[in-house]
């Protein structure tokens, strides 16, 4: 039996009662519909990785371990295993400590931006390279037309709907909601309302690139309950 107390194998349990297989795809889980099992807080729209990199750039010659030793935080609990998660992961409107932020430029890509000046750390000299010691460097991209299709072909058929439990951890009903298109979907990552939320930490291959919505926002797009 599924540990229902885990969000994965929870998840896995729920597909496999829908008769829906893993799959990788990027299709509808269902009838045209994308499934979304109930969660704590937030729920996910999709685990989308960028386009673009800085540390994939070979020009910049750094690897994806320096990357997350220059951008991200030791995390001391780890064993001071570095991340690019938590306090240093960029959000829309605003500059972090770290010198980074999201933004959505007129061509509606998504762009991490790092501002040197900006960056609040006491040690910034130490730890960023000289050459990295600018204004509006690009650390990541996602190109309009990629998210755009990963959006879509999930969202933009017949819309979604999320499976709900009692306290019991007993499934008791399911909400449904419209279809999720770019445009509209962009416009929710320009107020904050969908966001990123990055898990990527070294010694794990995955970027966890994920693109998630607070359950509270997601309530607001049901349009019916059963």
């Amino acid at each position: 039996m599924a540990n229902s107390r885990h969000d994965g194998k929870d998840g896995h349990w729920l597909e496999r009662q829908m008769g829906i297989s893993a799959n990788r795809d990027n299709n509808p889980d269902l009838l045209g519909y994308e499934m979304k099992n109930q969660t704590t807080s937030k729920t996910t729209f999709g685990d989308w990785s960028a386009n673009y990199y800085i540390y994939k750039d070979k020009s910049t010659g750094i690897n994806r371990n320096d990357f997350l030793t220059i951008f991200g935080k030791p995390n001391m609990d780890k064993g001071g295993r570095y991340s690019w998660s938590g306090e240093p992961c960029p959000k829309i409107n605003r500059v972090n400590r770290f010198g980074q932020t999201l933004v959505v430029d007129n061509k509606s890509n998504i762009i991490v931006l790092y501002y040197f000046s900006k960056d609040a750390r006491v040690n910034k000299e130490d730890i960023v390279p000289l050459r990295f010691q600018l204004e509006d460097l690009i650390l990541a991209q996602w190109n309009e037309n990629s998210i755009r299709q990963k959006l879509e072909r999930k969202f933009n058929q017949k819309g979604w709907f999320k499976c709900l439990k009692d306290h019991n951890g007993v499934y008791l009903s399911i909400i449904f909601g419209n279809p999720i298109n770019y445009e509209n979907w962009i416009a929710l990552v320009k107020t904050g309302d969908v966001f990123f939320d990055s898990g990527m930490y070294q010694g794990n291959p995955r970027n966890y690139s994920q693109w998630r919505a607070n359950n509270r926002f997601w309530d607001s797009l049901i349009t019916s309950r059963y």
